[in-house]
């Protein structure tokens, strides 16, 4: 009852609604800009030309599958790498800090052989997460149950099976599709030694 009465107090006080107002519209510009910033940062544009260890990326996504095929859907930066839900997005965003201090702090990425040096760690991480999302990113565009088996070849048939039954996920044999396959163990190799460890 105590704090209704300091806010009907408040309230009443002269230019306490311009205050009020003043606040309303702020907020909305702020959560407006914010919005369109994130729409941008998911941006093809942005992503490849924002930080110049990402060029080279771009050009190695240039003519791969997820660039060019027979069926003209392009995947682009944000649809592999950042999540397409509201909330998620927002906390990807945030956790981004990691990659702003290796930018413009310690800069352990800033050349192409720097870049390279750290393209196995880098990589890892990405399997990682995908696998521990349940390749949320890769099921925004594919989706198994639409997959039709007619266009698969038995192989293909054979793992996706595998996929439904043994709790495989996409990255477990998809990867190095849009950039160059790193040196040293694939995702398979490292989660079934992950899973042996346990």
């Amino acid at each position: 009852m105590f704090i209704v009465e300091k806010i009907r107090a408040w309230g009443s006080r002269p230019g306490s609604l311009i205050v009020l107002i003043l606040g309303l519209i702020l907020g909305v510009a702020f959560f407006g800009s914010a919005g369109s910033f994130m729409v941008y940062a998911n941006s093809e544009k942005f992503c490849a030309t924002s930080c110049h260890e990402m060029s080279f990326l771009a050009v190695e996504h240039k003519d791969t599958i997820h660039d060019k095929n027979r069926t003209g859907v392009r995947a682009t930066c944000n649809d592999c790498h950042v999540p397409h839900g509201y909330i998620t997005n927002y906390l990807a965003k945030l956790n981004l800090f990691n990659d702003y201090w290796g930018h413009f702090v310690t800069h352990s990425i800033d050349t192409k052989e720097k870049f390279e040096a750290k393209r196995p760690e880098l990589a890892k991480k990405v399997w990682v997460y995908m696998k521990d999302n349940d390749s949320r990113e890769c099921r925004h565009c594919h989706t198994t149950a639409k997959m039709d088996p007619e266009k698969q070849t038995e192989k293909a048939k054979a793992r996706h099976e595998k996929l439904r039954t043994e709790g495989l996920t996409c990255i477990d044999c998809h990867f190095g599709i849009a950039h160059a396959e790193p040196s040293g163990p694939g995702p398979k190799e490292l989660f079934s030694a992950t899973a042996v460890k346990k």
